[in-house]
């Protein structure tokens, strides 16, 4: 009974990374430029990660702690990647959208 219930809120949770995978796409394909692409696909595919893998980890308990570990190694890893990412992009000369109104880095936080 507790098992079948454990894989119907996996289920839930894989589905829910599913809408995250989805909605990424969606954000890869609609915004303007190439930061604004990267922090969509960044925080939906990070969200997304982490819904598949708790819902893996609920449908198959043994293996729970494991991809929790790699849980917690994609939410560190991440948003650092982008960031550098980013940060690398915009040094290279890749120009904002016309119509972004900050810029941190052009107002001296470019260290």
């Amino acid at each position: 009974m507790i098992e079948e219930l454990l894989d119907y809120i996996g289920m839930f949770f894989v589905l829910i990374g599913s809408l995250f995978f989805l909605f990424g796409t969606i954000g890869l394909v609609r915004m303007p430029d190439l930061y604004n692409r990267m922090q969509a696909s960044t925080k939906t595919t990070t969200l997304g990660v982490l819904s598949f893998l708790v819902g893996i980890g609920l449908m198959e308990l043994s293996w729970l702690i494991k991809l929790l570990i790699i849980a917690f190694f994609v939410v560190l890893t991440a948003p650092i990647g982008a960031s550098a990412l980013a940060r690398a992009s915009y040094k290279h000369g890749i120009k904002l959208w016309k119509k972004s109104v900050v810029d941190k880095y052009k107002e001296g936080k470019n260290d």
